[in-house]
């Protein structure tokens, strides 16, 4: 008799109930079977959201003629910080009202189903890891590199939290003495290599070119600083724009310092690298790749791959059901 995974993706813009299959076929197009969708409206509290995952939840079941029986487990997908050893979710900053609400037990108890669940990098290191570009590898390295630098590791085969749930927040390390600002720290990992820190990088950019007499295709007035982004800055760059270049190699540059102390501690089979690096190659990794193979340690550097994640928008959903897996 066949099982089935549910996998909620929890986000501060909306949600997602996943149903999938309760193994892993040899295609991933394959796995997802249903997918339901809502805003999280975070504003209006967490009883609200938790009413509409629970409705999503039991019509989904509903609709495939599911009981719990059929179900392995779920899998909650979710911004930290959280805890997942004991399944609770402690205060998102983008979630209001989510403060220290045990996720796991409540699911459980509803549905006597076993509940895991993990912050948003360490599930994406999962999805990749089980359906994506690291499948069939024993160490793996995810990054984020989108609204921030975070990172899920997966180590002799399987994913590592950490102590207190901390590790992969490779964000935090600093890079340079100043620089853009990132995970509240000056020159950080995410400060340089992140959408907020590419919009940083290229306001500063910017001010220098329109002082001197430039005018950057994506911004060619002061008026224009504020509605800078790593899109429009990625346009401008493939584009051909000098000043939007010069923004993407510097953000290469120190993706590549990144990308070497991470190989050279943790002596990855692959790093995945997700969101603006998936769309951004390009622009980012001729620089980046540079600066790695200049830095990092000559042992780990030619026994690991960086590659694009290869989930692309799906990733999320992957995400949450890959977490349904977990070992309980």
């Amino acid at each position: 008799m066949e099982k089935y995974t549910i996998g909620l993706d929890i986000g501060g813009t909306k949600c997602a109930v996943l149903l999938g299959r309760g193994e892993i076929p040899a295609r991933c197009d394959d796995f997802i079977l249903d997918r339901a969708a809502f805003p999280t409206e975070s504003k209006k509290g967490l009883e609200q959201a938790l009413q509409k995952l629970y409705r999503n939840i039991e019509e989904m079941m509903e609709k495939h003629r599911l009981v719990p029986a059929d179900i392995l487990g779920i899998g909650v997908s979710c911004g930290g910080p959280l805890d997942s050893k004991k399944g609770i979710i402690m205060g998102p900053p983008n979630l209001y009202g989510w403060d220290y609400v045990p996720i796991v037990q409540m699911l459980q108890e509803r549905y006597r189903i076993p509940a895991h669940v993990q912050n948003d990098a360490n599930a994406c290191a999962l999805a990749e890891w089980r359906f994506g570009a690291a499948r069939g590898t024993q160490n793996a390295v995810f990054l984020t590199f989108g609204t921030g630098m975070g990172a899920g590791l997966i180590l002799d085969g399987r994913l590592y939290s950490g102590t207190s749930d901390m590790a992969g927040e490779v964000g935090h390390m600093r890079l340079a003495e100043d620089g853009p600002v990132g995970f509240g720290k000056s020159g950080s990992f995410e400060g340089f290599c992140s959408g907020g820190g590419i919009a940083q990088l290229a306001r500063s950019k910017a001010v220098e070119a329109i002082q001197n007499g430039l005018s950057p295709a994506y911004c060619p007035t002061m008026e224009g600083l504020e509605a800078i982004s790593a899109k429009t800055v990625a346009e401008a760059a493939h584009a051909g724009d000098a000043t939007a270049q010069k923004v993407y190699r510097l953000c290469g540059e120190k993706l590549g310092m990144g990308l070497a102390l991470i190989t050279d501690i943790i002596n990855p089979e692959i790093i995945v690298i997700g969101s603006i690096f998936e769309r951004s190659h390009s622009l980012l990794w001729p620089a980046a790749k540079e600066v790695w193979e200049r830095e990092a340690l000559r042992y780990s550097q030619p026994c690991c791959r960086i590659v694009p994640a290869c989930l692309g928008d799906s990733i999320g959903d992957y995400a949450a059901l890959s977490v349904a897996f977990q070992p309980s």
